[in-house]
């Protein structure tokens, strides 16, 4: 066959399929995603609080349960009770093994104070860690405790759990994009990798779900998320704080929800 013949032959080829594939029509699908927890033997939700740690400038306890409290109202069925913001640490040290350990931190720490260094006056205590939260959290398992706090609020489902947001900050290549100009004046764009210093916060909370009616635990679910800005930049803790949670509360309402995937498909003619 001549190159000729075979270019028509394509032509012809490219044709009868276009002709077969110009007749279509989308359908929009809607996948259902099945919630983690059923929900359908509770009629109210308890934001109890949380153990939080990391930065002191905003009040990560609080702030918390106020976003997850608006977002319940606005996607879920269950009722939002509309009670006080526990301080889940105190909550926790009441329960007496914190203060047990901090007690037989202090006997080492006196029993050793000749062969370690002091503290000067005014000298700042070291940054508190996520891994710092962990001696908290036997509060958690205490099914007697959460099992009476739901009768006093008509066996609620109840949200509580550990939020660590901090201070963060990564070097390393990132990518840009530059503007260039040729000799005619024509305006180019150019990928470009540079070498940077960023900072910004790290947001990881562990949502604990209990029920209320028996204390048990019934799931946990654990995030993380991170935004870094310029160096140069100044954002302030709580605008950052308010960006990182809008990434996870999807997440955290899909926990109780009933959630849908939306997307089209092409059926052809």
């Amino acid at each position: 066959m001549t190159a000729c013949a075979k270019t028509i032959a394509s032509l012809i080829l490219i044709s009868s399929f276009s002709a077969c594939t110009t007749g279509y029509f989308e359908v929009p699908i809607e996948t259902p995603l099945e919630p983690k927890i059923d929900v359908s033997r509770f009629q109210r939700i308890l934001i109890a609080g949380f153990v939080t740690g990391g930065s002191k400038e905003i009040d990560t306890n609080l702030e918390t349960a106020r976003m997850l409290k608006s977002q319940l109202r606005n996607s879920s069925d269950l009722q939002v009770i509309d009670a006080e913001v526990f301080q889940m640490k105190l909550v926790a040290e009441r329960q007496g093994s914190i203060s047990r350990l901090k007690e037989e931190e202090e006997q080492v720490s006196t029993s050793s104070e000749n062969t370690e260094d002091e503290l000067t006056e005014g000298e700042a205590l070291p940054e508190e860690t996520e891994e710092d939260l962990e001696v908290y959290e036997h509060i958690f398992a205490n099914v007697n405790y959460w099992k009476q706090l739901g009768e006093e609020y008509q066996s609620p489902l109840i949200v509580t759990g550990t939020v660590y947001f901090a201070p963060h900050q990564r070097s390393g290549m990132v990518n840009r994009q530059r503007e260039i100009y040729d000799s005619f004046g024509r305006r180019q764009v150019i990928p470009l990798r540079t070498y940077q210093d960023r900072k910004g916060y790290v947001l990881s909370p562990k949502f604990i779900f209990i029920d209320g009616n028996t204390g048990a635990t019934l799931y946990t679910q654990r995030n993380r998320e991170e935004i870094l800005y310029d160096a140069a930049q100044n954002r302030p803790a709580l605008s950052s704080y308010f960006e990182l949670m809008d990434r996870l509360l999807p997440s955290f309402v899909g926990t109780l929800s009933n959630e849908s995937i939306q997307g089209i498909r092409i059926l052809l003619k």
